[in-house]
């Protein structure tokens, strides 16, 4: 398989080219998803349920007039992905309570108007030990520098690039089973957001496309092994993983993210 294959979308659809008015639904469905975690930011500490986390992430985005995208997509049971210390990702929440030192990664999928916003933070839950710590401020500032070399004529492979790079310089791993993917009026669309790669590879940016850049950042070895329930992917040697995610949209001079937090809950500590 010749390398620009790894980016084409699973349909093998082309990459769609959005007008003005899809940007003003992609800003408005980011914002309620963003305000959604925003929301949950002060739930998460020592002794709560993801459960809990679930029902309430459930009523706020019901509330606000829009639906979340996750619940039974592909038969998943719940409305949100809560993914604690070695899980990955699409962590199915549950009547586990959280515990001082442990991280958590609630990600987050909104319809409204028709419009998917799509984000993800690690949280900490009180107080981590440093490499913990370390491994939650890299995996932010790596999906950060995946971001900002975003523009038309960069390629998808600049992104996959500057996250490898930035990762891996802090002996850390890039796990590359999952990656980020188009989105609009549909949850998973062309194309593929690697984020690993050589830079200049892979299509052209152009202005109008919409992707996550959602990166997946391992402690030990990139290495993925899939639970039993069909969804849950945890890391091979149990090491701890932590994960970002914004939706953007290429702009005609850059990029624009579409799930910054409106209260300036963007990156550890959440001050709230």
């Amino acid at each position: 398989m010749e390398e620009v294959d790894a980016y084409v979308n699973r349909r093998t659809e082309k990459i769609k080219i959005h007008g003005a008015a899809d940007f003003d639904g992609m800003r408005a469905a980011g914002r309620l998803a963003a305000e959604c975690l925003d929301m949950l930011t002060p739930l998460v500490k020592p002794g709560a349920l993801t459960a809990k986390l679930d029902d309430v992430a459930r009523e706020f985005i019901l509330d606000h007039g829009a639906w979340p995208a996750p619940y039974q997509y592909r038969g998943f049971p719940r409305s949100i992905c809560t993914s604690v210390n070695h899980v990955i990702c699409h962590g199915i929440p549950g009547e586990k309570s959280l515990k001082d030192g442990d991280i958590l990664n609630i990600d987050v999928t909104v319809i409204l108007n028709g419009w998917h916003g799509d984000t993800n933070r690690t949280y900490p839950v009180g107080d981590l030990p440093v490499k913990a710590r370390r491994l939650i401020d890299v995996t932010y500032d790596s999906m950060m520098k995946g971001i900002e070399v975003i523009r038309p004529g960069a390629t998808f492979g600049d992104i996959g690039a500057a996250i490898q790079k930035h990762a891996e310089g802090f002996g850390l791993s890039v796990v590359r089973d999952f990656c980020g993917h188009g989105l609009g009026r549909v949850f998973h669309d062309a194309p593929n957001v690697l984020h690993y790669g050589r830079p200049g590879s892979g299509p052209m940016l152009e202005a109008g496309m919409f992707f996550t850049v959602e990166p997946m950042i391992n402690i030990g070895k990139p290495d993925v092994r899939m639970m039993a329930d069909g969804w849950t992917a945890v890391t091979r040697d149990r090491s701890l993983s932590a994960q970002f995610e914004h939706s953007v949209g290429v702009t005609d001079t850059g990029v624009e993210i579409f799930t910054t937090s409106p209260a300036g809950l963007t990156k550890p500590p959440y001050a709230v």
